[in-house]
């Protein structure tokens, strides 16, 4: 079992009244990891030593910031192993864990490698022997909310670029995953970033709510980034906008792979399958419909359930599991609710459906229309379903008949058309020829409409994460009206 204290001010603390929560394997029930339940007076404590610690990581030349970041990335990948013991806490493959160090060491360098490229300008003024500039400058502290489905990449996001622009960080780890967001604020405390750049806070999940609101609340947090559930970001951009907090939110999504009548079918299922199922579709790429030219949607289904039946979902300690768990048996019986309904409702089930406990196998629905809720909820789980039309256009209406907007993806031999049409999917990522899932670091990563705003990633993080200054310097004598 994993001990999970509080990180503020660079030291390991218990929670102020003792109170601690559990994490439990979600196959066995074991408890993986005890964290600390912080207490409001905690959060307050975590956002003060962010703030005391900013006007020095601020003032730092921008390649001693690089340095440290780029020592954390080392450390970071050196403590791969540690983070996949962590596993455990949401019952995922141990392949997915150790990309997720992969990719979070990735984000780390390219943070890094920002920290001389935040620029600003010089602005041509009508006012004779004035200098007129734009400057970008830290805004302070930096509130960043991480979800548990990729615990490693969606944390290091969260706080990554902040720090490369010269903020200071406090960090709200998922309650399903507290050891591994704990783990992260070590790493970058041991790699020197300094006591008090990256606190991390834990919290019983009753607490949720109110922790949430006591850091957007807090004076000295300038900037909030959140990413996880299109519900709870609706209230954190609204607690964020009460208190006149910008917010970065990545949300849900219910990503569409559009399969023209030229596809390569072979690439399309590998994709497919890949997208749908990789983490049990606990991904908010994950693609969740497969919307198929009629033409060929008999053969790319044939296909795609052969492929299926090779995925075997169970307990990832089992060395014939190629699938591991959901979060939770909760999530379990949400999920089977919605192929239940489909299934009620005349949908085809051509592969899966199988639910023991948290292991659901992958499962692939055909025939299914906008009288069944997985036609629109996200299901985020290992289900995929098939959505028939006739032609591009046909094929098009469907992709964006979704309040989401995060992921897609388009087959087809003729890239001219596929990226024509890509550029009219409602999306703020497109693949062509590729998986719905997929990220880099240096790359913007955002959506659209229910999926949020604002784009991570690289430079596209650096408006979110400075503040746009007009300075002047004025030479000269200045002419003044009275």
């Amino acid at each position: 079992m994993l001990d999970v204290p509080l990180l503020i001010g660079g030291q390991s603390l218990p929670a102020r009244d003792g109170r601690t929560f559990e994490r439990r394997n979600p196959v066995t029930g074991e408890v993986v990891s005890r964290a600390a339940a912080a207490t409001l007076e905690d959060a307050d404590a975590a956002v003060a030593a962010a703030q005391a610690a900013f006007p020095a990581w601020a003032a730092l030349a921008p390649n001693e910031r690089r340095t440290r970041l780029l020592k954390a990335a080392e450390q970071l990948q050196a403590r791969s192993e540690e983070f996949i013991a962590a596993a455990d806490e949401t019952g995922a493959m141990a392949n997915w864990y150790g990309f997720n160090v992969k990719l979070a060491a990735n984000m780390l360098r390219e943070a890094a490698s920002m920290t001389t490229q935040i620029n600003g300008e010089v602005i041509p003024s009508d006012v004779p022997g004035s200098f007129a500039m734009a400057l970008r400058q830290p805004c302070g502290v930096v509130l960043g909310i991480a979800p548990w489905n990729a615990p490693v990449i969606l944390a290091t996001r969260a706080i990554a670029m902040p720090l490369a622009c010269g903020n200071t960080v406090v960090l709200k780890a998922s309650e399903l995953s507290p050891a591994v967001h704990r783990l992260i604020g070590q790493v970058l405390q041991d790699a020197g970033l300094g006591d008090g750049v990256v606190n991390v806070i834990s919290n019983a999940p009753a607490d949720a709510a109110a922790i949430v609101e006591r850091l957007i609340a807090n004076p000295a947090v300038r900037r909030v980034n959140f990413t996880g559930s299109t519900h709870v970001g609706r209230i954190v951009g609204e607690l964020s906008a009460r208190h006149l907090k910008p917010a970065l939110l990545e949300l849900g999504g219910k990503a569409p792979l559009l399969v023209l009548d030229d596809a390569d079918l072979d690439a399309a299922v590998e994709a497919a399958a890949f997208g749908a199922y990789f983490n049990q579709g606990q991904i908010c790429m994950s693609t969740e419909r497969l919307i198929v030219d009629a033409k060929v949607a008999d053969a790319f289904v044939a296909k795609l359930a052969a492929k299926v039946s090779t995925l075997r979902a169970g307990d990832p300690a089992l060395p014939d599991s190629v699938l591991g768990s959901l979060v939770d048996a909760s999530a379990g019986t949400r999920i089977k609710g919605l192929i239940d309904d489909a299934l009620d409702k005349g949908g085809r089930r051509v592969a899966g459906g199988q639910l023991d406990g948290s292991i659901l196998q992958p499962t692939l629905l055909d025939g299914v229309n906008e009288t069944m809720r997985l036609y629109r909820e996200e299901s985020f789980g290992p289900v995929a379903v098939v959505l028939r039309g006739e032609g591009d256009e046909a094929l098009l209406r469907l992709a964006n008949d979704s309040e989401f907007g995060l992921s897609a993806a388009i087959f087809s031999r003729d890239t001219g058309r596929a990226l024509a049409l890509a550029q009219r999917v409602e999306s703020g990522i497109c693949h062509i020829n590729g998986p719905t899932v997929h990220d880099e670091a240096q790359m913007p990563f955002g959506g659209v409409k229910s999926s949020g705003y604002g784009s991570f990633g690289g430079k596209a993080s650096i408006e979110h994460f400075t503040q746009l200054r007009w300075v002047t310097l004025q030479h000269g004598t200045r002419h003044y009206p009275i």
